[in-house]
């Protein structure tokens, strides 16, 4: 979003920041078909239309039925239909059936959107207004949320499709004029370091509170791991070689025959990787993606390294912009990094790629969920996950902040998800 709420409403532009975030998401569906947006290629994603629908119903739920006088649910079905794990809002259908629901159908579920939102633009403009704005601010960063999850559930579906559809048009990678961006390292000493989110400005719940935290001294790539360097890792047998993998993640790329990375294919002796602009060849200088934490904990092994914790990687950003590849810049791949004119800058930390760290999610210190159905939006998922940090190429510009916590199973690698070397110092 381009302005917190708070200073949108103090601008008079409280209803355009909302319908900012609303028109991305119909323009990231724009030309996606009925038969597109239906269909559930797994059960971790959700169809497009799903997405829709959900985050609308998010809007409806939390904040027209309970705040806007005479508001009238558009189809009371719709909460059964688009409910995601509400449990104190009441039943839903099966997360792995979304894609049975070929009913509503896409156009109706973009009325159910014209509809919530010319309601919500009328609870915007009341003097209530005011008392809601960050419960309206966490609808919209779910939202885009959504955005990013749709894109990459998008991805996963159209490289189930033999003709490889592009979601955008196909362009070929650039030729760049630099090789790819030499590795180096970042130390820094130890540390009593505060970590998480407080004052003013956005976060999820799972960002605080703010706490100290010590670190001993490490080290930290200058860049995240490259394809050219994860080629190198498979030549060597990497994927062949169980001292070099956690004993569970052994077992997952045995089950599912892992050889390289997700939507990697090997044509005439070259690879090439499934795209949200169709295949493209891999690119040797970009970050490696669509790798699982066990992949990339495997590959510190391999190159006698490790993954940074979390605390460690929140410390070395806290003093860099949150710039970098967003999906706003329309590439929707991973760029090279390429070095600046700083000595020892650290490159591609936001965008590109979801960096894997060592550490589990988990409360911090002092947590404590909201009261009420939205206290069940993170905390209920701190178990047998790991936190990925920095963004990625899908995810919305804006979006991001140093404190952001992402988190999945150790064996998902649906998303943009890449890797980021430390050691000890």
């Amino acid at each position: 979003m381009s302005q917190s709420l708070q200073s949108a409403r103090r601008s008079g532009a409280l209803s355009e920041s909302y319908l900012e975030v609303r028109d991305e998401t119909l323009a990231l569906a724009r030309d996606l078909s009925d038969a597109d947006a239906t269909v559930q290629s797994m059960e971790d994603a959700s169809p497009a239309k799903w997405h829709l629908a959900h985050t609308t119903w998010f809007f409806e739920t939390f904040l027209l039925e309970p705040q806007l006088s005479g508001y009238k649910l558009f189809d009371p079905s719709y909460c059964y239909l688009f409910n995601s794990y509400y449990e104190q809002v009441g039943a839903r259908h099966p997360r792995p059936r979304r894609g049975m629901l070929t009913r509503p159908s896409l156009e109706e579920v973009c009325t159910y959107r014209e509809h919530v939102d010319g309601a919500m633009l009328r609870l915007l403009e009341t003097e209530s207004a005011k008392d809601i704005l960050d419960l309206v601010e966490l609808g919209l960063h779910h939202e885009q949320q959504h955005q990013e999850l749709l894109l990459t559930d998008i991805l996963h579906l159209f490289a189930q499709n033999p003709l490889r559809p592009a979601f955008h048009p196909p362009e070929p990678l650039p030729v760049e004029s630099h090789g790819p961006a030499a590795l180096s390292w970042q130390s820094y000493s130890a540390a009593r370091t505060m970590i998480g989110h407080e004052g003013e400005g956005f976060a999820f719940d799972c960002e605080g509170p703010r706490h100290e935290a010590i670190i001993r001294p490490f080290k930290l790539a200058s860049r995240p791991v490259l394809n050219s360097e994860w080629l190198d890792f498979m030549a060597d047998g990497g994927y062949r070689t169980p001292t070099l993998w956690l004993s569970d993640g052994w077992a997952v790329a045995n089950e599912r025959d892992w050889e390289a990375p997700f939507y990697w294919e090997e044509r005439d002796g070259a690879w090439q990787v499934m795209t949200l602009r169709g295949m493209q060849p891999v690119d040797p200088a970009a970050p490696v993606c669509h790798v699982s934490y066990f992949e990339a904990d495997a590959f510190a092994r391999w190159m006698d390294r490790r993954l940074p914790t979390e605390v460690e990687w929140e410390h070395a950003a806290s003093r860099y912009k949150l710039q970098g590849n967003f999906a706003d810049s329309g590439r929707l791949r991973p760029k090279p990094p390429v070095a600046g004119p700083g000595d020892g800058e650290l490159l591609s930390l936001f965008g590109d790629v979801w960096e894997w760290t060592q550490s589990p999610y988990t409360a911090y210190p002092r947590f404590k969920a909201s009261a009420g159905a939205v206290g069940e939006y993170n905390g209920k998922f701190m178990n047998g996950q790991y936190v990925l940090r920095g963004g990625s190429c899908a995810t919305p510009g804006g979006h991001i902040r140093t404190t952001y916590r992402n988190f999945f199973q150790p064996d998902k690698r649906w998303q943009f998800s890449g890797l980021r070397l430390a050691d000890d110092a």
